[in-house]
């Protein structure tokens, strides 16, 4: 034998391996055999049950959002019965031909009906439905209908929908609601601190109050039942499956009650839109409060309808319409943009130079029509100045030069605390999202943010609300309504009430107050309210005297009290200051701003004006202030209205003081 031959294996050394295999292979046969006799005989009934289960059809009930009224009771935002063309990928098992005639009935191309279905099968699954087309009309629901048994997986399915009755007016401050994306999934709960499922196909608020309130506007989705075929159309035959799963009806969000009041915001919309010779519609913000804090009203434009986006049929060409606009319709100009308050920012100014001693109120100080300071001159808005004035005709004349006084004497620390003291160039905590703070300057915040020290020529310029100044609207309502209340500081609300469905009040807000500016704050700031009223007397003087700078706009029988403001959205050479406005290219005018407030002795409401690019206070925001404190005055007050314009003489040599503030005869 050669040593590299291999010795044959004998047979019997070979059976104790086959032993081990036989055994292995009876242990399989009996796993499986015991399994299948497990799932047969122990579990074969309710397995039974879940095969009859994969022929329901499980269809999630979108439950109503709640409605949002306003402070009467009339509904702002609603709630609508729509249809809408789905088509289920599992089911769908003709879709080239689906799509072809579906997309031929909706106007829609079939391309993207089956882009559409192929690419949501991937991304959620063969049993979400896909949206073909929302808000059918009801030819379009009828020939669905007609087709649907031929065309597996077609669908027409009821929903509810959102309604804004209002439109674009207060289309910023309602919001809108969309479908939920996939990032939006992920962060709904660690945003809102809910408990609440968001799921794809969910529609959820996108801006606006729609958002901030979206937990408590949202419901709970029902579910329903029906059995189907192996194309997904509904049954005829009973399955007994069906006994066992109960339908959950929808449970409705709760209402929301609000401080708007819809004729004001009517009102304040129109007068917003009113156009005339010189200017046309307003572009810019509205805000009307009422003296304790709620908002009456809130107007942003341009605007936008959200009905396009609440029934997911905006299109192309509005959305690049609207992304493209330069005057942003989805910026709410309330809260959201900030700007420089031009003269509006006097009152506050005047009121920190009285109280620091700066100036009595019947100091007498010379308002040429320039000034030179730090090498330059320093131009007011009359060529030929105001001659020797008090502080009370400076606000009603809108003198620059002696405001630039103001700004040497006090310096922009002392004026920025006394302006943070009336709120601004900070957050107000209103329930809208998105708010800005703006800012008000001081020598440190300039050091820190821009690596530069403060130079005195800064003074003069911030002094008459131009420089560093940003504020929003919402802000400067808020100061002057601290001015009209003799210095309380509410803050600003929109939510009165909660309610379940059956109208039942679950929560109620009431007013707050954030400080009383006549008392010190943590700074040590206070005002003494003797002089916040011969700064109304100023500000009565705007809307009243012979030389107030917006005395055409009068309410007969109601005495209002403001300041106009014109803010340069660019720098003009001297030789340009002067030129009227109306020449310039429109993007290069100055804005308007009016903010007033009335009865002037009991003050209600206040209401601000921005009007972008309409060169004047006087002409862009005080014809609408006046048609909006007008309008409210006509609802709950209309005995105060007299038929003759009143006459609105200056003051008198000395006011008559009462303990809070001047009296005055009509």
């Amino acid at each position: 034998m050669n040593e590299f031959d291999a010795p044959e294996d004998d047979p019997r050394d070979l059976v104790a391996r086959f032993r081990y295999i036989y055994i292995i292979l009876g242990l399989t046969l009996v796993i499986i055999f015991s399994r299948l006799w497990y799932l047969q005989i122990i579990q074969g009934d309710e397995l039974h049950e879940y095969s009859e289960k994969n022929l329901l059809k499980e269809t999630r009930i979108r439950a109503p959002r709640g409605l949002i009224l306003d402070r009467d009771g009339n509904i702002l935002v609603d709630n609508v019965l729509g249809f809408n063309a789905t088509i289920t990928p599992q089911y769908a098992s003709r879709l080239v031909d689906t799509a072809n005639v579906v997309g031929k009935i909706l106007q829609v191309e079939p391309e993207k009906i089956i882009e559409d279905v192929r690419a949501s099968r991937w991304k959620n699954g063969p049993f979400m439905p896909v949206i073909i087309k929302p808000n059918l009309t009801l030819d379009e629901v009828f020939r669905l209908k007609r087709i649907r048994i031929d065309q597996p997986g077609l669908n027409v399915d009821e929903t509810v929908m959102r309604y804004y009755p209002l439109g674009p007016n207060g289309a910023q401050l309602f919001g809108y609601v969309g479908e939920v994306s996939q990032h939006e999934i992920e962060d709904y709960r660690k945003k809102y601190h809910t408990t609440k499922i968001v799921q794809q196909g969910d529609w959820i608020g996108q801006n606006g109050l729609e958002e901030s309130l979206d937990p408590i506007l949202r419901g709970h989705d029902g579910l329903s039942y029906t059995e189907v075929d192996a194309h997904g159309r509904e049954s005829a035959a009973l399955n007994k499956a069906l006994l066992d799963l109960k339908p959950q009806p929808p449970v409705p969000g709760h209402n929301i009650v609000l401080t708007i009041d819809e004729d004001v915001q009517k009102a304040a919309m129109d007068a917003m839109l009113h156009q005339n010779d010189k200017i046309g519609p307003r572009i810019g913000a509205l805000v009307a409060i009422k003296s304790d804090g709620e908002i009456l009203a809130w107007v942003s434009t341009p605007s936008f309808d959200p009905n396009e986006f609440a029934q997911g049929s905006v299109n192309s060409d509005t959305w690049d319409a609207l992304t493209k606009d330069p005057y942003k319709p989805f910026m709410d100009k309330v809260i959201q943009d900030h700007y420089s308050p031009g003269s509006t920012i006097k009152p506050v100014v005047a009121t920190a130079a009285l109280q620091e001693g700066v100036v009595t109120p019947y100091t007498i100080v010379s308002a040429p029509g320039k000034m030179w300071f730090g090498g330059r001159w320093y131009h007011d808005a009359e060529r030929a100045g105001h001659g020797n004035i008090d502080i009370m005709q400076a606000i009603e004349e809108s003198s620059n030069v002696f405001f630039y006084k103001m700004g040497i004497q006090l310096g922009i620390d002392n004026i920025a605390k006394y302006a943070k003291a009336m709120g601004l160039g900070q957050k107000t905590g209103i329930q809208v999202p998105g708010e800005t703070p703006g800012l008000f300057p001081t020598k440190a915040w300039k050091m820190k943010t821009l690596d530069e020290p403060w130079l005195p020529g800064e003074n003069l310029s911030n002094a008459i609300g131009q420089g560093y100044v940003l504020v929003t609207l919402l802000q400067e309502a808020l100061a002057y309504n601290t001015i009209a209340t003799n210095g309380t500081l509410y803050k600003p609300f929109l939510v009165k009430e909660i309610q379940n469905q059956n109208h039942h009040a679950m929560q109620e807000y009431k007013p707050q107050i954030i400080r009383d500016i006549t008392k010190p704050n943590d700074a040590g700031v206070l005002v003494n309210k003797k002089y916040l009223a011969f700064v109304r007397e100023g500000m009565r003087l705007v809307a009243n005297g012979d030389k107030g700078t917006a005395h055409w706009w009068k309410i007969p029988g109601v005495i209002m009290a403001g300041k106009t403001g014109t803010s340069q959205v660019v720098s003009f050479s001297a030789d340009q200051i002067h030129k009227n406005c109306f020449n310039r290219p429109f993007w290069l005018r100055d804005n308007g701003i009016y903010l007033a407030f009335a009865p002037v002795d009991h003050p209600e409401i206040v209401v601000g004006v921005l009007a972008e690019h309409s060169c004047w206070g006087n002409l862009g925001g005080a014809p609408v202030v006046r048609d909006v404190i007008r309008a409210y005055i006509q609802k709950y007050h209309p005995d105060w209205i007299k038929t003759k314009t009143l006459v609105g003489k200056s003051r008198p040599t000395k006011p008559i003081l009462t303990e809070t503030r001047i009296t005055h005869g009509d």
